[in-house]
């Protein structure tokens, strides 16, 4: 059977993205960034999964304000990089797996989620980033992917309460795959800032690293967080935050299983005008 093996949580700062296509890794500012994935990057190589289940937001890539699906499971064989205004990422194609995303389909459906299927979807920054942080810049991503994006841009956006429980789903339907595959789990997105308004530049350090200790601890008291407690402590675009929720319900724990280790957790301040989080949480074996 299939299994959820780890999550990992991390920021999709699009300049992050251009720092890297141009460049920019050896200069001192994105230096103090991109150490904090080092450790990322060789877990990685050990601990390589067959497919990422990879929750981020839309940038108004795929979607505009024209159609805005709440939740969007990719299910193609293949996802084109989205050109978001100056060029696709010089990044590769993002390879699907139509047959697990089908299953989680199936099961989470049945499960009373009303997810929008996407047989096609160009992915932008919010998967490419986290994708190039933890593999580098490889001729081809070395494991399959599932998009799922979620709808954190156009209010009204999901509850942290509904994303924990729709993470436990994804963890239900993944472990009754009958295949032997092994799953990561990976929310993106955040951490504090805002990006216009009398507040544009918001970082608040003292909730961030507060959210990542209850994120570890107390994901389901955590996951009762109004919305708007996001809002004004973590700044407009800190609502992202919510997705990581999705990929903490998938694991063990949750579900009366072990407690996950910890085995990396990574704040910076700043990149570009935000703050920067990285978590590797894996279940016990």
């Amino acid at each position: 059977m299939a299994k959820i093996t780890a999550s990992v949580y991390t920021s999709h700062v699009p300049a992050i993205g251009a720092a890297l296509d141009h460049g920019k890794i050896d200069e001192p500012y994105w230096q103090k960034v991109l150490a904090g994935y080092e450790f990322g990057k060789q877990w990685i190589r050990e601990n390589k999964p067959d497919v990422i289940f990879l929750v981020y937001n839309d940038h108004a890539s795929a979607f505009s304000l024209e159609l805005i699906p709440t939740f969007a499971l990719g299910t193609a064989a293949e996802f084109a990089i989205a050109d978001e205004g100056w060029g696709p990422r010089p990044v590769p194609k993002v390879i699907g797996h139509p047959e697990l995303a089908a299953h989680i389909a199936q099961s989470a459906i049945q499960d009373d989620f009303d997810l929008t299927l996407a047989n096609r979807m160009d992915v932008d920054h919010g998967l490419t980033v986290p994708l190039s942080l933890i593999f580098g810049q490889p001729e081809a991503w070395p494991c399959k992917v599932i998009p799922f994006a979620v709808n954190v841009v156009q209010y009204p956006v999901p509850s942290g309460r509904r994303c924990f429980a729709l993470g436990q789903a994804i963890r239900k339907a993944v472990e009754s795959y009958d295949e032997d595959l092994k799953v990561q789990i990976w929310g993106t997105g955040g951490m504090s800032h805002q990006l216009q308004g009398a507040r544009a530049g918001l970082i608040n350090r003292e909730w961030d690293n507060r959210f990542l200790d209850r994120l570890i601890e107390d994901p389901a008291v955590l996951a009762q967080m109004p919305h708007i407690d996001y809002v004004r402590e973590a700044g407009s675009e800190g609502i992202e935050l919510v997705m990581w929720l999705i990929a903490r319900g998938a694991m063990a724990d949750v579900a009366g299983g072990p407690i996950p280790t910890v085995r990396h957790r990574f704040y910076h301040v700043p990149a570009s005008n935000t703050a920067v989080g990285h978590l590797i949480l894996e279940n016990q074996a």
